[in-house]
């Protein structure tokens, strides 16, 4: 009885204010098929977002947050969140196509953040938006595709029409991130002057979509990113550090290991 009772503590959760430490061993058997020490594209991530649905279909799902410690395990940093996804419900990063309304299935870094109110303490790189700033999806201009943009100038290349005036999503962009899936390199982006735009020498695939993030929930499902409560993204906003390497994991649960 002794044995069972000791671990079982070991465990069990140890409730730290808003979060929650939990630490599992890598061939316990109860450790789920979503934790970090399962999936097989973290690489050097020391902070892992993992996102799961029940099926390909669905657009509600659970967002999860693990923190790699110093022995290398990994703990639960918060309580499990609910999300939602994308209208479509799931599909392939690779097999994704714009306006679908899916959310891609994969792993992908978290390197930047912005939002329509000020910096709320993360340490990732962060750009406060205004009533200016687009989000760009023209997929007929390859060079901007996929890329903020700080002003409607009129010698842009990209059309407004295909894209996402930020100020327009007041509740679901007052904090975000980026989920680098089909974004351009960052070497690869330069500011042209002469267009008031930024321009990418390396374009990405403008049949895929753009603007996947993680943001604040809306009413309902999402075209695509991921979404949280207010109070959940801003705690993932202050935890992420890029000195960590964040990755996000994005999938239903029958396909977790496989992205």
């Amino acid at each position: 009885m002794r044995r069972m009772l000791a671990a079982g503590l070991a465990l069990g959760a140890v409730v730290l204010g808003l979060g929650v430490v939990r630490t599992f061993s890598a061939d316990a058997a109860a450790v789920p098929s979503y934790h970090p020490t399962k999936l097989k594209n973290i690489g050097d991530a020391q902070q892992v977002v993992v996102v799961t649905g029940t099926g390909r279909t669905t657009t509600t799902g659970t967002l999860r947050t693990y923190q790699k410690n110093a022995n290398g395990s990994w703990s639960e940093k918060f309580f499990a969140m609910p999300a939602r996804n994308g209208y479509g419900g799931w599909e392939w990063a690779s097999k994704r196509v714009q306006n679908t309304g899916t959310t891609p299935m994969g792993t992908f870094r978290i390197t930047s953040a912005f939002g329509l109110k000020a910096n709320p303490g993360t340490k990732v790189s962060y750009t406060k938006a205004d009533a200016n700033d687009y989000w760009v999806g023209d997929n007929k201009d390859a060079k901007t595709y996929n890329l903020f943009e700080p002003s409607a100038s009129s010698k842009r290349t990209w059309r407004t029409g295909e894209a996402e005036r930020l100020a327009a999503y007041p509740t679901q962009y007052e904090y975000a991130t980026m989920i680098d899936f089909n974004r351009p390199i960052g070497s690869s982006i330069k500011w042209d002057a002469t267009r008031s735009q930024y321009v990418t020498s390396k374009p990405v695939d403008v049949r895929r979509g753009s603007a996947i993030f993680l943001h604040i929930n809306g009413s309902g499902s999402t075209a695509g990113c991921v979404s949280v409560a207010r109070a959940n993204m801003i705690n993932l906003l202050k935890w992420l550090d890029p000195a960590q390497k964040p990755r996000i994991v994005m999938a239903p649960l029958a396909d977790i290991q496989r992205v």
